[in-house]
């Protein structure tokens, strides 16, 4: 599973049949992304609606 998987902005697209990145990426950022030369995406967000109840039991 990659990261993006359990981002909260990689949702499913039914015009394009697949899933896509929501976020509006920069010419600089898109190019980083592409080359893979990212260690973290800057506009993760956690996508586990449970995370934070998972933490107060």
């Amino acid at each position: 599973m990659s990261v993006c998987e359990s981002c909260g902005n990689f949702c499913y697209d039914e015009e394009y049949d697949c899933y896509v990145c929501e976020v509006n990426l920069d010419e600089d950022d898109m190019v980083r992304f592409l080359q893979g030369n990212t260690k973290q995406c800057a506009y993760y967000t956690n996508g586990d609606e449970y995370c934070v109840v998972r933490k107060q039991m």
